[in-house]
């Protein structure tokens, strides 16, 4: 019996880490890059809370590599599951992301930092369910999509109008928040999906029609909050109101430019220390990069992400099922998107909307969306290297 269980346990390890196997299968360099993003993030995040953290030095730090440890576990279940069942799994997921969106605006739902996005589960912890909604929406898009028109690779126009129905409904919950930056994701997904799906140029028009005619709803119904018009004015004139709506961008500024080329070092940083840019743990942490590592490891950062970002769109060009392919796609839409607009919005070239840089970030949900994200990309690795050949 001890010889049999040894045996067992043999063959279990050869199954796991093998030749072959679907761990020997990922794409490495890519999880690499996530691993190292992860490392700098958790330092970032001690650095950044460790003189105000409500318990202790460590305490915020210390809930952000539980985070990590879920997400990880997130992740090996998606990148370890059968595709069918992903694909399968599109609508539960979508419906279940729709309920919770739904009762974020009931009064079960909470205000953190003035949207109205949170679910409190007690002891600390919170969901923000449109952080689900983001790789909810790209399964549900793939799924949609996926199967073309009769004699044509273009997907069937009642498939393109279950989309803009499917996007619109989750776009409207985020944006009763309000989460003006989460709505601005879930629009780029839908709109990258779509062209990546080859739908015709008539679609496209409807869609930028559509975006516009609700943009300028929002703005004449006064949807948006007084905090959110602010930040849009400051963007276009920092020096209106240095004090008030443009204070986060131009301590943001002079953060990042303070690291000069070096950087101040880690746990160095006067901006940080002083906490003179809010939400340095989360939607500014790149100020803390950009003050304690400098110009350097500011690079490096981007560079790991366009790391991720490269091997995504390999994984999508490379990818013969049109389904995971268009997942692919729609996950790299979302992360290009949301890290061109956190770098953006810490240099000012872009204004502040509260999306915090991927893998980088404290966060909760957010972490456990990422880690979704790459799960499905190594997915389809997996799937499309059966027997671990294809390049590197």
């Amino acid at each position: 019996m001890i010889q049999q269980a040894a045996v067992r346990k043999r063959s279990f390890a050869k199954r796991a880490v093998g030749r072959g196997s679907a761990i020997r299968r990922m794409d490495g360099l890519m999880l690499l890059a996530v691993a190292a993003l992860s490392v700098i993030g958790t330092l970032l995040v001690w650095s950044s809370t460790r003189s105000w953290s409500s318990v202790e030095p460590t305490g915020m730090v210390k809930k952000h590599v539980l985070n990590l440890f879920i997400g990880a576990a997130l992740f090996i279940v998606v990148a370890m599951s059968d595709f069918r069942w992903l694909k399968s799994a599109a609508p539960i997921a979508y419906a279940v992301a729709i309920f919770s969106l739904i009762l974020v605006i009931t009064p079960l739902g909470s205000t953190i930092n003035g949207s109205h996005s949170w679910i409190l589960l007690g002891g600390g912890f919170a969901v923000q369910p449109s952080e689900l909604a983001k790789p909810a929406l790209v399964l549900t898009l793939a799924t949609l999509l996926a199967k073309p028109a009769d004699r044509t690779d273009r997907p069937r126009a009642i498939s393109v109008a279950f989309c803009l129905g499917a996007a619109g409904l989750a776009t409207i919950l985020v944006m009763l928040q309000p989460d003006l930056g989460t709505t601005m994701v879930l629009a780029m997904i839908t709109g990258g999906m779509l062209v990546l799906a080859g739908v015709r140029k008539r679609w496209i028009v409807v869609v930028l029609a559509l975006g516009v005619a609700g943009a300028m709803a929002v703005w004449s119904m006064g949807l948006l909050k007084p905090y959110q018009v602010a930040r849009f004015t400051a963007f276009i004139n920092p020096a209106s109101d240095p004090r008030g709506a443009g204070y986060n961008s131009t301590q943001a500024l002079i953060a990042v430019g303070s690291g000069e080329f070096f950087g101040k070092g880690l746990f160095h940083g006067g901006q940080t220390t002083g906490r003179f840019v809010p939400e340095q743990h989360t939607d500014f942490i790149f100020t803390v990069v950009g003050e304690e590592f400098g110009f350097l490891g500011s690079a490096t950062v981007v560079v790991l992400l366009g790391v991720v970002l490269l091997r995504s769109l390999r994984i999508a060009r490379l990818c013969n099922d049109r389904f995971g392919g268009l997942v692919a796609g729609g996950v790299v839409c979302w992360l290009a998107f949301q890290t061109f607009i956190n770098v953006g919005m810490t240099i000012g070239i872009m204004p502040i909307t509260g999306l915090p840089l991927p893998f980088v970030s404290y966060g909760g949900t957010a972490t456990f969306a990422n880690m979704i994200a790459i799960g499905l990309l190594q997915a389809i690795y997996i799937r499309d290297r059966p027997y671990g050949g294809g390049g590197a």
